[in-house]
């Protein structure tokens, strides 16, 4: 149910996220973080149930907590203290949920819907993603000690959950990891992987919230899902977890240039074999779908799933194609 308060405080949090991406001091920076922490607190518990309320208590004490080291840490910047860059990037690390900042990541993302984990997924990382990268070039070590506990945590961490929620938690610390390398190159490569990856995000949590699916178990006993939805499901899932010919590949492929022509050969490492561990519980889930779901010979769908999704969500898991075509001429 869309509420019209909703609308009220989606207006505003997009408002914090442009003021806090748009000034030129820390100080204006804070603000608009804290008007994005309290427009999204206020979307989460307009639902007013006991699981929007905790996850708006999780959510709420973490990035307090990092918003008053964000707070300190500017101060510092104004006295020149060493470790002013160090505490702010751990505090925008920690805001992003970036590991081995993510403690509070899985808990919230588990108790929201498919909406506000989209939101959190996605445009709640514009803002600290933005801030990190003007502090990329002198904390560029912490960058990469992020990136790589990211990689493993993303990775290891979905191995073994049932939970479609947590998968996609692990997958977006996993995919955290590419975006902060990503940083550390050029800006544009960031913004170009964050704008991709939330796209696939976008449409595989609209398939989910579609199909009233929230753990594994209920993507194999619905029966309401025709076998044409379930392989736009499985491409999507593909397209996140970095499948040719996928859209989700040809972001990565792009990065493993950028880190081969640096030569940063042992990261290309770490995110090479988390990518795959992460395809790994995706190609799970498919053989697990297939295995023990009963399908009719008819592929028989919805005609509106047609005319309004397959145009729409293939486009969108084939759009890497046209990636590399698009660097060139903006090169």
């Amino acid at each position: 149910m869309l509420y019209p308060s909703s609308m009220l405080f989606m207006m505003t949090l997009l408002l914090g996220t442009t003021l806090a991406i748009s000034c030129s001091s820390w100080f204006g920076a804070w603000m608009g973080l804290e008007l994005n922490l309290m427009s999204f607190l206020a979307i989460i518990v307009v639902k007013n149930s006991q699981y929007s309320s905790e996850a708006a208590l999780k959510y709420f004490l973490t990035q307090a907590l990092a918003s008053l080291v964000i707070m300190f840490s500017a101060i510092f910047f104004n006295l020149a203290v060493d470790y002013a860059q160090v505490s702010m990037t751990i505090s925008l690390l920690l805001k992003s949920g970036a590991a081995p900042f993510h403690f509070w990541f899985p808990a919230v993302m588990e108790s929201l819907n498919w909406s506000h984990a989209t939101i959190l997924m996605t445009i709640q990382k514009i803002a600290p993603l933005s801030l990190l990268s003007h502090l990329s070039d002198s904390a560029k070590l912490l960058f990469m000690m992020s990136a790589i506990v990211s990689a493993l945590v993303g990775a290891m961490g979905g191995l073994n959950q049932t939970s479609l929620r947590k998968l996609l938690t692990y997958s977006s610390i996993n995919h955290m990891a590419w975006m902060l390398m990503a940083i550390t190159m050029s800006e544009l490569m960031w913004i170009i992987y964050l704008f991709t990856y939330s796209l696939m995000v976008s449409t595989i949590t609209y398939l989910f919230f579609s199909q009233q699916s929230f753990y594994i178990s209920s993507l194999i006993s619905n029966k309401n899902n025709s076998m044409f939805m379930k392989m736009i499901t499985f491409m999507s899932l593909f397209s996140l977890g970095g499948l040719p010919p996928f859209t989700g590949f040809f972001i990565k492929w792009m990065m493993i240039q950028e880190l081969t022509m640096s030569s940063d050969f042992i990261m290309l490492l770490f995110l090479l074999g988390s990518a795959l561990l992460t395809l790994f519980f995706y190609m799970r889930i498919l053989s697990f779908t297939l295995l023990m779901s009963h399908f009719t010979p008819k592929w028989t769908t919805n005609k509106k799933e047609i005319i309004l999704i397959t145009p729409l969500f293939i486009s969108i898991n084939f759009l890497g194609m046209f990636l590399p075509s698009f660097l060139i001429l903006t090169a």
